[in-house]
């Protein structure tokens, strides 16, 4: 019995997507710290021993696009329990679908910082321009900025490298259809 994509997803119980949806962005979130700079380090050890070890050059922080982007905050948070995240909110022009921000709070020093841009799903890209747009705003440089992500399409992948060259973008799948149920699955809104 050969089942379809869309079945499958429809009888997928929220807990399951869920499960599966916080490792594959653990995945992404883990390849974007790798993406950061860090210097070696002497680390001693608990029995009094020396390790060579590596620590982050300077300060990085995330940024959550809301509200699809609040479910990569925690995986960040697995792994840097410490680090800062901000919020930045765009919604979308039902008829004309411009982005315009409504909200954004980061850190203070966010100039001086790397920052892990979260936002998992991308069909067109301008919400996530119109993000990177506002913290240029705030001075963080364009190679500064990590885009981490979940799925994007070919359009939205070229658009944002066109705008973005300098950006580094983190995807785990390139596909012609954008999963827009992602946030309402992942919330338990749909």
């Amino acid at each position: 019995m050969t089942l379809s994509v869309r079945t499958v997803h429809r009888n997928t119980s929220r807990t399951d997507f869920k499960f599966y949806a916080d490792r594959l962005i653990r995945l992404v979130i883990e390849e974007s710290l790798n993406q950061l700079p860090f210097d070696t380090c002497m680390v001693m050890t608990p029995t009094g021993n020396y390790y060579k070890g590596t620590k982050y050059q300077r300060g990085n922080c995330g940024v959550s696009i809301v509200r699809s982007g609040e479910a990569m905050e925690q995986g960040l948070r697995d792994c840097c329990r410490s680090i800062r995240i901000g919020k930045i909110l765009v919604e979308s022009d039902s008829d004309t679908h411009e982005a315009r921000v409504v909200y954004a709070k980061f850190p203070h020093d966010i100039a001086d910082r790397k920052v892990l841009l979260m936002y998992p799903i991308m069909s067109t890209g301008n919400t996530v321009i119109k993000a990177v747009n506002v913290l240029k705003e705030h001075r963080v440089a364009e190679d500064n900025i990590i885009l981490s992500n979940l799925f994007t399409t070919p359009i939205a992948a070229q658009t944002i490298t066109t705008a973005f060259p300098l950006m580094t973008i983190l995807t785990s799948e390139l596909y012609h259809i954008a999963p827009n149920h992602f946030g309402q699955k992942y919330f338990g809104t749909d």
